[in-house]
């Protein structure tokens, strides 16, 4: 471990994260980004998706010349997966790894949500009864869609209602007995939906990992990903136990380096530090992000980037739903909204500060807004 002690700004900190996340090149002129959707989601391990669209302009953020539909079709041919391994929430992850992560997370996520489980009246027994149940329906290999599973669970007496159907079908993707496969079409109700399929059947080789070199990867992982970044945020993303995370930190710590920060530590792949060197570059970037983009979501700390009076505009309320995002030189500086569909879709900035964005800025949002609505028509 090597300790770094450079003089840095929250601004700094926030674009050595934009260059670990793959939206910021390593030097002036060099471009940013991953060759593919599949080496994107790899390196940022996991990659918050409740809200798919949003999921969709993440990735087309960090893989240059990329298409909403190249997304879709890493979902359809099942190298990426969208599932819940940590916190309960959507992610989009690579579909080997997704197994041996759930191991790790599942137990403590089937524990926060006992209590809520007694409420619904959703016993081991339900749930395996469920099992059996979509056992029988996905046999054929075609998938079935949410609809398609709550209808044949009322059928056989489970009920749906009040989020009962939704945690059912959790338990089963927590479990490992079933996983979102492709998407399931462009017409109907099912439009925008992902069928449900055998976990077995749709991810037929999975990477094994014990619980304790799972949690170092985890953790190198994300730090390669997310840093510079604090054991404290780790350990938010993942609910894993710090006592755990500390020892992971001790067996990769060596392939670190430690930037002191304000008196707190946060680690760093050395080649990310490297830019340290010879200064950040990045001043006057700016990007238009989507809502729960992981540059802002992925850690418990998000004052580095965003400013505490003004979270209040990005989740209004602290009601969970973020709203998009620009970044301009490595920090939060407003918020951005698209109206329309089609021919009239437009994309209007919100920032912060009441003048205006600067007129530099304001012209590069404009190349972002065009980047997004080709790369969401596409």
């Amino acid at each position: 471990m090597v300790s770094v002690k450079s003089r840095v700004t929250a601004k700094t900190m926030g674009r050595l994260r934009l260059a670990g996340q793959g939206l910021l090149g390593r030097a002036p002129g060099e471009p940013a980004g991953f060759a593919s959707v599949e080496e994107c989601v790899r390196h940022m391990t996991a990659m918050q998706a409740q809200d798919l669209a949003s999921a969709l302009w993440a990735v087309g953020q960090r893989v240059p010349g990329s298409t909403a539909s190249d997304v879709r079709a890493a979902l359809n041919s099942g190298t990426i997966v969208r599932s819940w391994p940590f916190r309960g929430t959507l992610h989009l992850v690579p579909a080997q790894d997704l197994r041996w992560m759930l191991e790790i997370t599942g137990g403590r996520m089937v524990r926060a949500v006992a209590g809520r489980h007694r409420e619904l009246g959703i016993t081991a027994e339900d749930i395996a009864h469920c099992r059996d149940i979509a056992g029988e329906m996905l046999a054929a290999g075609e998938g079935a869609t949410r609809e398609q599973l709550f209808e044949a669970f009322e059928e056989n007496g489970q009920i749906t209602k009040a989020q009962r159907g939704v945690h059912l079908l959790w338990s089963l993707c927590l479990r490992g007995w079933m996983v979102q496969g492709p998407m399931a079409g462009t017409g109907g109700k099912a439009a925008g939906q992902q069928l449900f399929m055998p976990f077995g059947v749709w991810i037929p080789e999975s990477r094994e990992l014990d619980r304790e070199e799972g949690i170092a990867e985890l953790l190198h992982r994300y730090l390669r990903s997310h840093g510079p970044a604090t054991l404290d945020d780790f350990c938010w993303w993942t609910q894993i136990p710090k006592t755990e995370a500390k020892a992971a930190l001790g067996r990769i710590s060596g392939h670190l380096e430690e930037l002191e920060f304000e008196g707190m530590s946060y680690w760093i792949p050395p080649e990310t530090a490297a830019l340290l060197d010879d200064g950040v570059p990045g001043a006057r970037t700016l990007l238009a992000l989507p809502g729960f983009d992981q540059f802002l979501l992925g850690y418990k700390d998000r004052s580095l980037v965003l400013a505490p009076e003004h979270a209040q505009k990005v989740v209004p309320g602290g009601n969970g739903v973020f709203k998009r995002i620009i970044v301009s030189g490595g920090s939060v500086v407003g918020t951005w909204a698209r109206s329309g569909n089609g021919r009239s879709a437009a994309v209007v900035p919100e920032p912060f500060d009441p003048a205006g964005l600067p007129p530099a800025a304001a012209r590069s949002f404009e190349v972002q807004a065009a980047k997004y609505l080709k790369f969401m028509a596409g």
